[in-house]
C-alpha cells in the first residue's frame, strides 16, 4: 500500500487539551524523531509512478520546524514569566516601611500624627483640611492657605486625640470663589508583601491588605 502526504497535525498541540495523545506529552526532540521516522516511510512506500517531489518535502519539513519552533517558544514565555514573577516579589519587598497613597479619606497614624495626601486639580488660594470624627463631627481644622494644583501629602498633629475616635478628613479648597476640585487620599505604610496568583499584594498598616495596582503612588 503507497502512502500519502504526512498528516502533521498529530504534532501540534492544543492548550488546555485533555486528550490522552503521545504527541502532547513529548517534547520537540521527541516530535522530530517521530516526524523523520514516519517521513522515512512514506518514501520507502511511496507510489514509485508518483513519487513526492521536492516541494511536497521541503512543505513537510517546514511545517515540522515550525511546530519545533512554537514549542520552543512556550519553553522561552515560561521561562520569562517565572523570572518576572520573581522580580515582582523581590519589587514588592522593596516597598516595605514605604508610604502608599491609596484613594480614600481615611488617615494612616504614627503615633499621634495623623498622615493623609490630597491632589488639587488646580491652584487654590486657600485650602483647608477638616480632620472629623466617626460622627462627622470638626475635631481640627489645618489651614495651608495657598497651595499649587497637584498632589500634597500633610501630617497632622493629634496630640491629645485618639484616633480610633478620627473617623476621615476633607478638603475645603477655593480660588477667587470658586471651588477648586480636590482628590483625597490615605497614607498608609506598608508593613508586608505577598505573591499570589500572578500579582503582589501588599500589608498595610490598618490591617488590610490590597493590590500593587490600586496604588496611586508610593512616598
Amino acid at each position: 500500500m503507497y502512502t500519502s502526504a504526512l498528516d502533521l497535525s498529530t504534532f501540534s498541540t492544543k492548550p488546555g487539551s485533555t486528550t490522552a495523545t503521545t504527541t502532547t506529552s513529548t517534547g520537540s526532540s521527541q516530535s522530530q524523531d517521530r516526524f523523520l521516522k514516519l517521513l522515512v516511510a512514506q518514501i520507502n512506500n511511496q507510489d514509485p509512478l508518483n513519487p513526492m517531489d521536492n516541494a511536497q518535502m521541503t512543505t513537510q519539513m517546514s511545517q515540522i520546524n515550525m511546530v519545533s519552533g512554537i514549542e520552543t517558544v512556550n519553553d522561552t514565555l515560561k521561562t520569562i514569566a517565572s523570572q518576572f514573577g520573581v522580580f515582582q516579589q523581590l519589587q514588592g519587598t522593596a516597598l516595605i516601611g514605604r508610604e502608599a497613597l491609596v484613594a480614600g479619606t481615611t488617615m494612616g497614624f504614627d503615633g499621634s500624627t495623623g498622615k493623609a495626601a490630597f491632589q488639587l486639580a488646580g491652584d487654590a488660594a486657600q485650602v483647608d483640611v477638616d480632620v472629623l470624627d466617626k460622627n462627622g463631627t470638626v475635631i481640627d481644622t489645618i489651614n495651608f492657605g495657598a497651595l499649587t494644583a497637584g498632589q500634597h501629602a500633610f501630617n497632622w498633629d493629634g496630640t491629645g486625640v485618639d484616633p480610633a475616635t478620627v473617623g476621615s478628613f476633607r478638603v475645603r479648597a477655593a480660588n477667587g470663589g470658586t471651588p477648586v476640585s480636590a482628590t483625597t487620599f490615605s497614607r498608609l505604610t506598608v508593613t508586608g508583601t505577598s505573591f499570589a496568583d500572578g500579582a503582589v499584594k501588599l500589608q498595610l498598616q490598618n490591617g488590610t491588605s490590597l493590590a500593587y495596582d490600586k496604588v496611586s503612588t508610593f512616598l
